[in-house]
């Protein structure tokens, strides 16, 4: 479902009074950020709104790895870089959301904190966007993945992401296991929530786990073995699958493994 878990906000300062900020310097240090961790993609600034103003979106990094030609690649769901025309945005410039992780009872804001995105700067940016999932829509059932060429000076990879109500570890890949098994998620909005698996609904999988917006492409995990990727609606799609095909397409992400 192409705008299931996305947010899209006109950020309309001039409405609070304030005026739109000039780009500060970029941060010298790199940002620990994994599967789990909240980014920001589609950044525009709109001239239509008096004053000025950014729109955006926000998503969750699914993992964090390198590729078998040495890149530093972050993946997502796919989604996150389809604009309102239906285009993907290979190409779209992604930042990390620094804004603090939420929970079901506190979402984290469905905003981000300009001047703190900004000072770290470009995290990266988009080399392959999917088919989307299609869900709503009826369309081709896509698998709904992204991939990112990070930029390893600004990107510490972070095998431990957190939020106020748990933290989730990746250190390897493993297999959708059985219907009724218990696994989780590590969502920006959301932080950490657990459900069984309900079985497949190819190509993807059915699950009791709780997702919200934002959370788009967050890691579905068994223990600490990265199993999915989020995409709303009680869906997520098998890491197998999606390794499979970025393997087949080449480029950027082949060859890719978590660390």
């Amino acid at each position: 479902m192409p705008k299931l878990l996305r947010r899209t906000l006109a950020a309309a300062l001039a409405a609070a009074g304030l005026a739109v900020p000039a780009l500060p310097a970029h941060a010298a240090s790199p940002v620990p950020l994994g599967g789990g961790s909240g980014i920001v993609q589609q950044v525009k600034q709109v001239k239509q709104v008096s004053g000025g103003g950014y729109s955006f979106e926000l998503c969750t990094l699914t993992a964090i790895g390198h590729d078998a030609a040495g890149n530093l690649v972050g993946l997502t769901n796919a989604h996150c870089f389809i604009d309102a025309g239906g285009d993907k945005l290979v190409g779209d410039t992604v930042y990390a959301n620094t804004t603090p992780a939420g929970t079901p009872g506190s979402p984290a804001p469905a905003t981000f904190d300009f001047d703190a995105t900004m000072a770290i700067g470009p995290i990266g940016k988009v080399t392959y966007v999917s088919e989307p999932n299609n869900y709503a829509s009826g369309g081709p059932r896509g698998l709904d993945y992204a991939v990112i060429r990070l930029d390893p000076a600004k990107v510490a990879p972070a095998a431990t992401v957190g939020a106020p109500n748990g933290s989730t570890t990746i250190d390897s890949v493993g297999q959708v296991p059985a219907a009724g098994t218990r696994m989780c998620k590590q969502g920006h909005t959301t932080g950490l929530t657990c459900g069984a698996t309900l079985g497949a609904d190819d190509p993807w999988y059915w699950t009791l786990i709780w997702t919200w917006a934002g959370d788009s492409g967050a890691p579905v995990v068994n223990g600490t073995a990265l199993t999915g990727s989020a995409w709303g609606a009680q869906h997520f799609t098998p890491i197998g699958s999606i390794l499979a095909d970025m393997n087949a397409h080449g480029g950027v992400g082949a060859g890719f493994h978590v660390g």
